[in-house]
């Protein structure tokens, strides 16, 4: 089984965006691929319980093959960080009991773990988002909200992930805005630093076609890479 661990340089940068996306491809091509969102906060609160958006949005990704609960089991309502929503809820939540919410119930060829925030963001009592990607031995795929400002968070994020002795697969620049800036091109200055594969996911109201050439790069990169 493959592990990839999905994070960014911060909060609401797409992660969920591509990673759902990655998630349905990977189905599509007939992998068996299990999604995991452990612990999410900002939860809107119904009459059936806490509803948590990413989680669900994976659970649709994944055909509603897996419960909603076994995608996400930790739900918090505040929308800030898992580990201060822990903690005001008078919880203690490790990374090891994180790790084993992960694991899927049956056999799968991928598991897609997506944190909670950036890189560095606290994720649980004990750790940070960093922490949960080592204990589970994944190769990190790094999105990036594409503007002002994202090349210094790339380059933080990937001396952190060299640090850590942990492998991106790639850097995803995710289209978050439409460019009202035309002599920025964040893409071009990160492949001329980068060996790294970096790749462009676009903007929603892009052409279906270039978010399926994205996809394409991605998965292949997943499929030809030596990891279990």
């Amino acid at each position: 089984m493959k592990t990839l661990f999905i994070s960014g340089n911060d909060t609401d940068v797409g992660k969920t965006h591509v990673g759902t996306a990655l998630v349905a491809r990977l189905i599509a091509q007939g992998h068996r691929c299990v999604a995991r969102k452990p612990i999410e906060t900002g939860c809107d609160e119904t009459a059936q319980g806490l509803i948590p958006s990413d989680a669900e949005a994976y659970y649709h990704a994944c055909q509603q093959q897996f419960p909603l609960a076994e995608i996400c089991p930790l739900r918090y309502v505040p929308a800030i960080s898992p580990e201060r929503a822990i903690r005001l809820a008078g919880e203690t939540i490790h990374v090891c009991e994180l790790v084993d919410l992960c694991q899927p119930a049956t056999a799968a060829d991928y598991l897609i773990v997506e944190g909670a925030g950036g890189l560095y963001s606290p994720l649980c009592s004990d750790g940070l988002n960093a922490d949960l990607a080592q204990a589970l031995d994944a190769q990190v795929l790094l999105v990036i909200g594409d503007r002002l400002g994202c090349i210094n968070q790339t380059l933080l994020c990937l001396e952190a992930l060299q640090q850590r002795h942990l492998k991106p697969v790639a850097v995803i620049l995710n289209q978050v805005q439409l460019d009202d800036t035309p002599s920025m091109d964040n893409f071009d200055d990160l492949t001329r630093r980068l060996s790294l594969p970096v790749i462009i996911f676009p903007h929603a109201s892009a052409p279906q076609q270039s978010s399926d050439d994205a996809l394409s790069a991605i998965t292949y990169l997943l499929e030809s890479s030596n990891y279990e």
